[in-house]
């Protein structure tokens, strides 16, 4: 019995796997955030303009709301969690690398740095210098190039027109008409310059990489919770979280130093490198993750009822627009702050850092949650004060002056982005059911992660390609200052819905009748020691 129990404790060890999950997540946070929130600098060194930019961002934000989730269904129907995590890690890591192998076509924007004197300027200036650069040729080589063109095109023409002479004049129009579109298609794929080609390139390496690493994420998530769920511990499933911030803030500040240190011989390539040895490591920590491995099931169609959850209630409506507009300028934010800071003589030592600080903030929102929510009285005032730290964090960032001038902002981030999340959270409390819990969380976050940030990432490419990256950070304070007015005027109106929560009725009805019970019981202690009392007075007198 005794070897029986310890086998038992072995494989149900909450701990250990507790443990391992979070050596997973802070490696792969780290491996993520040591490339990821650097990707729209290295474009910018490739010669991307801002728009092409921020097409390739919401392309990659596109797939990973569509296979994402779809991904994490068929994984877990057919129990291949496993096998879903460690190939999405090693192919991941190997896919990003042929981005290393593609050349700067554009003018680099990093000056002082290995002692280089190189001019200032915009990558999107390439055209203009290239055609500067072009040297024409001689008059009389053009004209005999095309006359000889011209020429062999007529011989052509005419022995077609001598074998197809029973033809009618409607069909050589038609043939003509063909042949002139298709040597304009070849025409224009000859003539694209290298600006565009590169931006095809970029898109299909990204779209590729985002098809390798979507799953991941939401795979393994829902394996640890489950393994959770069957053993009864899935309050200890939010101390996971906590390790992803940290190993995203370390990744962010060890990266920074490595790529100012060696840029001078590596370039931005440590970044790369840096990301595919940290997927490799994660891999023996993913292959014993603990997973809870199901029968094969019926799919529910959890996905649907929370969407039934959200437009049912007011108060979720309103969280689900919030949450879209906070995830438009997270993303403008995340893809052009970098810009920004690095027109202000910002190195990645600047940039880690600063974004380090960024996690931190929200790690350390959370001890400040609770007393912030109970001086606000309701947490859905929250909401409405995370958007009005964010319009303040966007107009801050259109003035910086200086590299570290972003700090005080990035402090801000756990007021913003960490009190977003944690009324998000009680949010989804109030208008769950039994076994929703999870799935409205999932779609919150889905609708700001993904689904706002195609949205703020096109629009953010267009408005930085036409106005600056200080225009947009304007605009999106402003956008965010009139959302926060009309929300709070809007909470303030409707009425406040919520749903009856089973498990925290279970819980008060448990301590209700086990105060009921010692109420019973010290009742009926009373009467006997009453009737004992009466019987012993009734014994005395009648021996008296």
């Amino acid at each position: 019995m005794k070897k029986g129990a310890m086998q038992k404790s072995r494989q149900w060890n909450v701990k250990g796997a507790l443990r391992l999950a979070s050596v997973f997540h802070f490696l792969h946070s780290c491996g993520s955030s040591c490339l990821l929130p650097f990707l729209t600098l290295y474009f910018r060194h490739l010669g991307l303009n801002a728009s092409m930019i921020g097409i390739i961002m919401a392309s990659k934000h596109l797939l990973a709301l569509l296979w994402r989730p779809f991904s994490s269904v068929l994984a877990r129907k057919y129990d291949k969690r496993r096998t879903v995590i460690v190939g999405s890690l090693v192919s991941s890591a190997m896919v990003v690398l042929p981005l290393l192998l593609f050349p700067s076509i554009g003018i680099k924007v990093e000056s002082g740095r290995c002692n280089a004197s190189q001019p200032d300027a915009d990558p999107t200036a390439l055209l203009a210098t290239l055609e500067q650069m072009t040297i024409p040729s001689p008059p009389n080589a053009t004209v005999y190039s095309v006359n000889q063109t011209s020429v062999s095109t007529e011989q052509p023409v005419e022995n077609s027109t001598f074998g197809r002479s029973n033809r009618s004049a409607r069909g050589l129009r038609s043939l003509k008409k063909q042949e002139d579109l298709h040597a304009e298609f070849l025409g224009s794929l000859k003539v694209m310059d290298a600006q565009h080609q590169m931006f095809f390139l970029v898109l299909l390496v990204m779209v590729l990489w985002e098809f390798m690493a979507a799953p991941l994420e939401w795979t393994a998530d829902d394996g640890l919770y489950e393994y959770l769920d069957f053993v009864d511990a899935t309050d200890r499933y939010s101390g996971v979280k906590v390790w992803k911030q940290l190993g995203a803030a370390f990744g962010n500040c060890a990266v920074s130093v490595l790529v100012t240190s060696l840029f001078c011989l590596t370039g931005t390539s440590v970044e790369f490198y840096s990301y595919t040895i940290l997927m490799i490591l994660t891999v023996p920590t993913a292959a014993l993750l603990p997973i809870y491995l199901r029968k094969r099931e019926r799919l529910t169609s959890g996905g649907f009822k929370s969407l039934q959850l959200v437009y049912g209630n007011s108060q979720a409506i309103l969280c689900a627009i919030t949450v879209v507009l906070m995830g438009m300028v997270s993303s403008a934010v995340s893809d052009f702050l970098f810009w920004q800071m690095q027109d202000c003589g910002a190195t990645e030592i600047h940039m880690g850092i600063s974004l380090a600080l960024v996690h931190l903030s929200q790690t350390g929102f959370v001890p400040l949650s609770g007393h912030l929510s109970r001086f606000l009285k309701y947490h859905g005032w929250l909401l409405v004060f995370a958007v009005v730290i964010l319009a303040l964090q966007c107009l801050y960032y259109s003035f910086l002056w200086s590299p570290w001038a972003v700090i005080p902002a990035q402090l801000l981030a756990g007021f913003s982005t960490g009190a977003l999340w944690w009324s998000v959270t009680l949010q989804s409390e109030d208008i769950a059911t039994p076994g929703t819990e999870k799935t409205i969380l999932r779609l919150f976050e889905g609708l700001s992660l993904e689904l706002g940030a195609v949205f703020g990432s096109l629009t953010a490419g267009f408005v930085v390609q036409k106005f600056g990256v200080m225009t947009l950070f304007q605009g999106a304070a402003v956008i965010l200052a009139v959302w926060s007015s009309a929300l709070a005027i809007l909470k303030w109106k409707i009425p406040r819905q919520r749903r009856i929560n089973y498990s925290r009725l279970l819980a008060a009805d448990t301590e209700v009748s086990e105060t009921e019970s010692d109420q019973e019981k010290d009742w009926l202690e009373t009467a006997m020691e009453d009737d004992t009392g009466k019987i012993s007075g009734q014994w005395k007198s009648l021996n008296q």
